[in-house]
């Protein structure tokens, strides 16, 4: 009996051993936020905090901890990076032009901001369809503006963390020095 169940089992593991490798995040084409095509290529060797961010959202106010966290990890090898959606309730309606001068003066932010993007359903970024997916091992689409997700040296998903996870929390920060202190 128990090696019928083995046998059974056997298609799944050997699915599971030869899935398809990670995606390369960092080459997939984005825009940047004055619609310049590029990719996140240039970040390889550094780690990447991908949030999708929103104007007009409760966690908007997140904007100053992420400029906090960009500001005292940069020189270590954090860049972080934002991409506005509009996917939640319309919190990003604003044009690049308009997120663009909200971000820097009502939040000095100084950060690389992308342009807007879609972050989930059939018409999701490539970027976020990949974070989101399975073979980025990522738990299931974004659910809600100022998702986190952290890329490691490599460019690949180290670990993506919930909108109400705080830029500055000891959670984010714990998982971003492992980041900064793996070898590429």
């Amino acid at each position: 009996m128990k090696r019928r169940h083995f046998l059974l089992a056997l298609p799944l593991l050997m699915t599971t051993l030869h899935a398809a490798p990670s995606p390369d995040l960092l080459n997939i084409p984005v825009k940047d936020i004055a619609g310049k095509d590029t990719t996140l290529a240039a970040l390889a060797g550094k780690a990447v905090l991908v949030v999708n961010v929103a104007s007009k959202c409760g966690y908007t106010r997140q904007y100053t901890g992420l400029e906090s966290l960009y500001k005292a990890y940069k020189d270590k090898g954090l860049i972080v990076v934002g991409f506005p959606s509009n996917d939640f309730g319309g919190q990003e309606p604003g044009t690049e032009a308009e997120i663009l001068q909200f971000c820097t003066s009502k939040y000095a932010v100084t950060f690389p901001l992308f342009s807007k993007v879609t972050v989930k359903g059939d018409t999701a970024h490539p970027l976020f369809a990949a974070l989101t997916g399975a073979a980025a091992g990522s738990p299931g689409p974004v659910k809600w503006n100022f998702n986190k997700f952290l890329l490691g040296k490599d460019g690949s998903l180290v670990q993506r963390f919930d909108s109400k996870v705080e830029p500055e929390s000891e959670e984010l920060k714990a998982a971003i020095d492992k980041a900064l202190a793996a070898a590429k």
